[in-house]
């Protein structure tokens, strides 16, 4: 067959094209008109690539990106989706879909998968395509590739809008090749076939399975086709509620994560790492004594260097036995780069680096500046990797965003050939951006070839906490314009402690290029905070600019979810709903009046209708209203606060109440929903961060290191704290492609309690989360030296269960010698006489 015979007519989502399955086109109709910014009208080649059994390909074609001539802002024009898309495009080729023998089609998916429900929606959109069960198909993750280049970086909630066109490409070539397979096999026309569940039928009956022709559609050379895609209503699960494909793994316990997974000889794994931030290990005065406590196997010390935070290192049995290990080193420690560092002297040296605001435009002005403290980047699951490097080799087992660039990394750690370091991508217990960068892979390769053995590393919760990634400490200060009643200018400077982006675009190039003197700021943090931060409203001249202090090594920082825009977007809400007060207006109707676009207008509508806002509420309680716009989708959260003192003053035991948030409604536009189910859990989640991170989840910085050690300490949203009434809305489809949606639900929702706690309490808060400062620690530090807490022995009374009593068991009843008889009854024994 030659390569014309193989090509079939494009049909493009966007376009609207329509058509039968399995048929050609009936008629061109006139195109979709051009949508104002971002990149559209995107066209894909597909590729039968040369393989046993099929395996199909899409490639981006080489039309150039349109774009509206930009606004007052970037943003309007081109965001960070459309750069980490326009990164990822060049081996759009290299993303296979491969049809089996026993008719399940396999995606290895170049992400991560760390709760966020892409394996599920990336089955959902081959099974739509390729008219396959969801069940038949197999989504895995693929190993670091590092000829993707970019390709594997998972971040910026740019997955599917990234992934969808080609994962939609390769599919429809698979399906169009096992069209033409089957047509060959059953002597019909390809128009006299149908297609559902994996089976091919004939007009009179035949059938042909997927499965059957896997081998026959397989091609012996690399072809490119223009593979059909199915119009938007032929698609029969894109757009509809879907089950995670997982959910059964997780809820029985089957789900596999790095430290589940079985690898020969690899022995738990801990490190007794620095009281300070960043400290190093000068020498250890007990290692033999620790070396031969019970199931301890090594103890190495381990240096502190830009990629392993480093500290001592102890192999045991079991981690109760690390634990016990690492709690009894006596180690000597060298200084640290934020020695005698505390929240007071980091907010003064953020003060003296605020970037000056402009000369102010004639007419009336508000003002203010907001504090925003360090806070956790802490998902459930720890770090943790597990590393086997031996005999100049390793292979790595870990969640990883950045697979391409942590597997180039580690191969210049270990000073291995690239192609000796295979680097394994496991599912994750959430990441928030902690995944992105590889420590916990990087730390245990290290110590498996120091020690010359596999290791299974875990980092201790208080580890995470006091060693970990954290978002950065900032301010924000917010300066609004207005002349009678328009609003003439928006203008904000915010400075924060440097984020560290120093593993680049995913891969080895970037990141050695982000790590030189004064380019993770000029290359990354500027161009990160100018393609995420923005106004939504039509303000007049907006001007948003950013600084940071320090370098990024002194600080563990990185993007947290939703990187800058929490912090960005509650200073602006709060600042619109003061001008809302000062010209007299209710603040939804001043949104809903300037807001930039249709789509930001109707999620606001829907929100204020469906939570009732401006109904009659008691003294000291309120609502709160605010939106957001980013990842190409648009969202808007209305909250309603009880900060009454008999709300406030509620008693947990061992918990922190303070102010509740008892309704949330969120409404989100991601202009093409794959699967509302999923993305109501991803705002769902979102909302808990915005509620903890405006109310009470923080750090404390005292002498060089956080006094948090664990979840209990930092006061995240817990169950008696979460709306008892809480509805996500998904608006139906308003463009032809997915949005990001994984970070989406936290700024808004952060910014509309932070606007309900202002109206409730009649002073709108400035420094957040908002107890931090305003009451006491609420807990007692753990000591950092050691630096980790003993093994709890008591969580089951902790968390008020009782444990069953073990039943006596009694041994069965010999069988009775005179069955249905009573048995003759025994003679009492005689006293002996004298």
């Amino acid at each position: 067959m030659s390569a014309k015979e193989e090509k079939t007519a494009v049909t493009d989502l966007e376009n609207g094209r329509v058509h039968g399955a399995g048929l050609p086109d009936v008629k061109e109709p006139s195109p979709a008109p051009e949508r104002a910014g971002g990149i559209t009208r995107r066209k894909l080649m597909g590729y039968l690539l040369a393989a046993p059994t099929l395996v199909a390909a899409a490639q981006w074609d080489a039309a150039p990106a349109e774009a509206a001539i930009p606004s007052v802002q970037v943003t309007n024009a081109l965001d960070l989706s459309d750069v980490l898309t326009l990164a990822a495009l060049p081996t759009a080729n290299m993303i296979s879909v491969t049809v089996n023998s026993d008719g399940t089609a396999s995606f290895a998916l170049p992400r991560a998968e760390v709760g966020q429900g892409i394996t599920t929606a990336v089955a959902m959109t081959i099974a739509d395509e390729m008219d396959l069960p969801i069940e038949k198909v197999k989504v895995t993750l693929a190993d670091a590739r590092p000829e993707l280049l970019f390709n594997q970086l998972t971040g910026g909630s740019n997955s599917m809008h990234s992934i969808f066109g080609p994962v939609r490409t390769a599919a429809a070539a698979a399906r169009s090749r096992l069209l033409e397979a089957a047509a060959a096999e059953l002597r019909v026309s390809e128009w006299d076939i149908r297609a559902r569940d994996g089976v091919f039928t004939a007009a009179d009956g035949r059938t042909a399975t997927f499965g059957s022709l896997a081998r026959k559609a397989a091609v012996t050379r690399t072809v490119a086709v223009n593979p059909k895609l199915k119009a938007a209503g032929a698609l029969a699960m894109v757009g509809t509620d879907q089950r995670r494909i997982d959910a059964l793994d997780i809820v029985t316990g089957r789900k596999q994560f790095a430290m589940d997974l079985d690898v020969a000889d690899a022995l738990p794994t801990m490190v007794c790492r620095p009281p300070t931030i960043n400290g190093t290990v000068l020498g250890v005065d007990n290692a033999a004594e620790v070396r031969a406590m019970p199931g301890i196997t090594d103890v190495v010390a381990i240096p502190h260097s830009q990629f392993v935070a480093g500290g001592v290192a102890v192999r045991g049995r079991t981690f109760g036995q690390c634990i016990d290990a690492v709690r009894a080193l006596k180690v000597r420690w060298g200084g640290s780069p934020v020695a005698g560092k505390s929240d007071d002297s980091v907010l003064a040296d953020l003060r003296k680096s605020q970037i000056p605001l402009t000369p102010a435009l004639p007419g009336q002005t508000i003002d203010e500046t907001f504090t925003f403290h360090f806070r956790p980047g802490d998902p459930l699951e720890t770090n943790c990797a597990v590393a086997d490097v031996r005999k100049g080799r390793a292979e790595i087992w870990s969640c990883l965003k950045s697979p391409v660039w942590a597997k180039e990394q580690i191969a210049l750690l270990l000073r291995m050939p690239l192609g000796n370091v295979t680097v394994h991508v496991a599912q994750g217990g959430g990441s928030f951006g902690r995944h992105l960068f590889a420590d916990a892979a990087f730390e245990a390769a290290v110590i498996s070839q120091k020690m010359g053995k596999p290791v299974k590393l875990m980092w201790h919760r208080t580890d995470n906490f006091r060693q970990g990634r954290v978002h950065p400490m900032c301010i924000s200060r917010v300066r609004m314009t207005r002349l009678g009643s328009n609003v003439l200018a928006f203008d904000q400077r915010h400075t924060g402690v440097a984020t560290d982006f120093t593993h680049g675009l995913g891969e080895l190039l970037t990141a050695m290029d982000t790590s030189l003197p004064l380019q993770n700021f000029l290359q990354f943090s500027e161009a990160v905070f100018t393609l995420t931060a923005n106004v939504p409203y039509n303000f007049g001249v907006v001007t948003q600019l950013l600084s940071e202090v320090y370098d990024f090594k002194q600080f563990n920082t990185s993007s947290v979810r939703n990187i800058y825009s929490p912090d960005v977007r509650t200073s602006g809400e709060l600042m619109v709903d003061r001008m809302a007060k000062e010209m007299g207006r209710d603040p939804v109707e001043f949104r809903r009046a300037f807001a930039k676009d249709d789509r930001l207008r109707a999620v606001i509508d829907k929100a204020a209708q469906a939570g009732s806002w401006g109904r009659s509420m008691p003294a000291g309680t309120a609502q709160g209203f605010a939106v957001h716009a980013e990842y190409k989708g648009r969202c808007a959260c209305l909250v309603e606060i009880d900060c009454r003192p008999e709300t406030v003053n509620r008693k947990v035991e061992r918990g922190y109440t303070g102010p509740r948030v008892t309704k949330a409604v969120f409404v989100v536009d991601v202009g093409l929903p794959i699967n509302p189910l999923g993305l109501k859990a991803q705002m769902m989640g979102g909302i808990m961060d915005g509620i903890a991170q405006a109310l009470s989840y923080g750090l404390h910085l005292k002498d060089g290191h956080f006094l948090e050690g664990s979840w209990d300490d930092a006061f995240y949203t817990r169950h008696w704290n979460t709306p008892p009434e809480l509805e996500v809305i998904v608006m139906p489809p308003t463009t032809g492609e997915p949005g990001g949606a994984g970070e989406l639900g936290v700024a808004a929702s952060m910014a509309a309690v932070a606007c309900a706690y202002g109206r409730a309490t009649g002073t709108m808060p400035t420094s957040f989360p908002i107890n931090h400062g305003r009451e006491a620690l609420g807990f007692e530090p753990f000591p950092n030296v050691p630096p980790i807490p003993e093994s709890p022995v008591d969580g089951l009374a902790k968390a008020h269960i009782k444990r069953p009593k073990k039943r006596r068991t009694t041994k069965p009843r010999a069988k009775r010698k005179h069955a249905g008889k009573r048995p003759p009854a025994k003679k009492k024994p005689t006293a002996k006489k004298d």
